[in-house]
């Protein structure tokens, strides 16, 4: 049952990222919004985050890969919390439409996101 867990888990996690690095190429858009002003050439780092999460879902699946694809997942969580830092701290002027508690909530499921990338390290 524990193994079948971390199994199902494992697939849904890649999925989950494979998804949303598709998802830099359907709204781009979306992420140009949120990128803060010192990151260089925001259209060229949605397009490498989104082709990084793909690459990075897909090496969940194979084992001789899984450990560098969980690594890869949790460095690129934690560059993502600097994103969410922006959007913190201008939440009354750049991203007023977007609830506080929304924005605090982001920043504890970073890490629960990487806590559950390091299980298949």
């Amino acid at each position: 049952m524990q193994n079948d867990l971390m199994t199902y888990g494992l697939y849904f996690m890649s999925i989950l990222y494979i998804l949303a690095g598709a998802n830099h190429f359907r709204t781009p858009g979306f992420y140009l919004a949120m990128m803060p002003p010192w990151i260089p050439k925001h259209s060229l780092m949605v397009t490498l985050s989104g082709v990084a999460e793909i690459i990075l879902g897909l090496g969940l699946l194979f084992e001789p890969t899984r450990s560098l694809a969980g690594v890869g997942i949790i460095t690129i969580l934690i560059v993502f919390l600097t994103v969410h830092m922006y959007m913190l701290q201008n939440r009354n002027t750049l991203f007023k439409k977007v609830p506080t508690i929304v924005l605090l909530a982001r920043i504890p499921v970073q890490f629960v996101l990487m806590y559950w990338a390091s299980l298949y390290i």
